[in-house]
């Protein structure tokens, strides 16, 4: 039987095309019905008959209020979908680090036929059955319609609250990252940040918070890891689950992790000063591990874009003490102002990114760290991260 799919997108597509096609979707951005080049037929949301499906499997972003969500009497998530056909799995998620702690964790996995997918990029429908281990980084929206499917090992990375205008409250986001312990067997492991609330689960639940916690528990040593500040906590939690796993701890592994570009990404200019651009740090917590990770030294911070009206009083709060000040762009140049106003901040009124470069330029010691970790979206100002990124390394290097 084949499944009604809830969205043309990627996860959905992926399903289809393994199905052979000639599959139903239905989409909000389809205006009139039409067959894609697989056979499959894509119609208007508005025209789903809830009667005359027997199985349905959502795109994961569509949110708990959509009518297609609300009328599905056979919803599943993906995950769910290949619920019985799926390894030995690990997933992973959390508000920040989830792509970086997968991408690690799979690297040091790969010489166990481990592969990795969900929300870093690779639908589960193009995932090889037959690999003994999944790594899948899965989000909190994915977690949201899943009933189903459970991991054998669930990573919880720190989480602050995000997507609250798609979960709704601070409490909802965090019931949907801790959702997978209420299907998780006995002697399976979830590895979750101490202080949430923990539902009731038959796993084995170890609570982390200080890197040294993950030291001790795993018997692991952070002095032979190469990585800082939030990155290093990702290592740790790599090497710990493969100290579960094969009680093993390679350090010299671990080490030959590529970072991604535009994530804590060190750049030199002609005089030797460093640059960091972490472009990727789009919210809150995201920007305060990277100024956490440059402690003692004088920050120049980039700072501001989109930021969807966040509270960002903690973010301000870490920096009140530190030796740092802060260069306003983007749209909520403003509201960065006045809080640093109010918290007795350094800013700089930079608004564009090419200001922000040339003011720092002015001040910028060989003892001083440069860093855009925005905190905040990019596309008030540009298309994608990426582009903020490659924007200031152009920049950087013109100096």
């Amino acid at each position: 039987m084949k499944p009604t799919l809830f969205g043309y997108g990627l996860t959905t597509r992926a399903i289809a095309k393994s199905l052979g096609g000639g599959c139903t979707f239905f989409d909000d951005n389809v205006k009139e019905a039409s067959v894609d080049e697989a056979g499959n037929q894509i119609l208007p949301s508005h025209l789903f008959d809830p009667e005359a499906s027997e199985l349905e499997v959502t795109t994961p972003s569509l949110k708990p209020g959509h009518p297609l969500i609300k009328s599905a009497r056979n919803l599943l998530s993906e995950y769910d979908y290949f619920s019985k056909t799926m390894p030995f799995s690990i997933w992973i998620s959390g508000t920040n680090g989830k792509t970086t702690t997968t991408q690690m964790l799979t690297h040091l996995l790969e010489k166990r036929g481990a592969v990795s997918g969900g929300n870093i990029g690779t639908p589960l429908a193009e995932l090889d059955t037959e690999a003994p281990i999944w790594v899948l980084e899965t989000s909190s929206f994915t977690l949201h319609h899943t009933r189903i499917a459970s991991p054998n090992i669930y990573l919880l990375l720190p989480i602050t609250p995000d997507h609250l205008d798609w979960h709704g409250t601070p409490e909802q986001y965090e019931a949907d990252k801790l959702a997978p312990l209420k299907t998780m067997r006995e002697g399976e492991l979830a590895l979750i940040p101490k202080g949430l609330n923990v539902p009731p689960t038959h796993a084995y639940v170890v609570e982390y918070d200080e890197n040294a916690f993950l030291e001790k528990y795993f018997g692991l040593d952070a002095g032979q890891v190469a990585f800082r500040g939030a990155f290093l906590q990702d290592a740790l939690l790599a090497l710990a689950i493969t100290r579960v796993l094969f009680d093993e701890a390679d350090y010299g592994l671990i080490n030959a992790f590529k970072l991604d570009g535009h994530r804590q990404e060190k750049i030199e200019d002609a005089q030797g000063r460093v640059w960091i651009n972490d472009s990727k740090a789009t919210n809150l917590d995201a920007a305060i591990q990277a100024i956490k990770g440059f402690e003692g030294q004088r920050i120049h911070l980039i700072l501001g874009g989109e930021d969807k009206g966040v509270d960002l009083a903690p973010l301000f709060e870490v920096m009140q003490g530190s030796n740092i000040r802060i260069y306003t762009i983007g749209a909520n140049n403003e509201r960065l102002l006045d809080l640093a106003r109010t918290y007795g901040i350094e800013a700089h009124e930079a608004k564009t990114i090419d200001q922000a470069v040339a003011a720092i330029d002015r001040e910028h010691t060989r003892d001083s760290v440069a860093l855009l970790s925005p905190a905040a979206a990019s596309f008030d100002q540009f298309k994608s991260y990426k582009d903020r990124g490659e924007t200031f390394i152009r920049l950087v290097k013109a100096l």
